[in-house]
């Protein structure tokens, strides 16, 4: 097995991770912002206000985000076992 192929799979493997993270975090900070600033607005300084409608918020995105999800982690999954005969050589 050669040190390139192990390096340039885990980078893509880390990045793959990152570009799947992205749109439930930047949901999960959005709502998190709204919420704030309602808060502060209404003076309202409950904690548990914040989680219930942010974990309703990432849940809805993950189910809209689940197939574009899997197809990302069939392509990157696809291209690993592509390369497999290539290191046989």
């Amino acid at each position: 097995m050669n040190e390139t192929f192990i390096i340039e799979l885990v980078r893509e493997a880390v990045l793959m991770v990152c570009i799947i993270a992205l749109p439930p975090l930047a949901v999960a900070l959005l709502v998190g912002l709204v919420i704030s600033i309602l808060q502060a607005a209404t003076q309202v300084q409950e904690q548990t206000l914040s989680f219930v409608p942010k974990i309703i918020a990432v849940f809805i995105t993950l189910a809209i985000m689940a197939p574009w999800t899997v197809r990302v982690m069939l392509n990157f999954t696809n291209r690993v076992y592509n390369r497999i005969p290539d290191l046989l050589r």
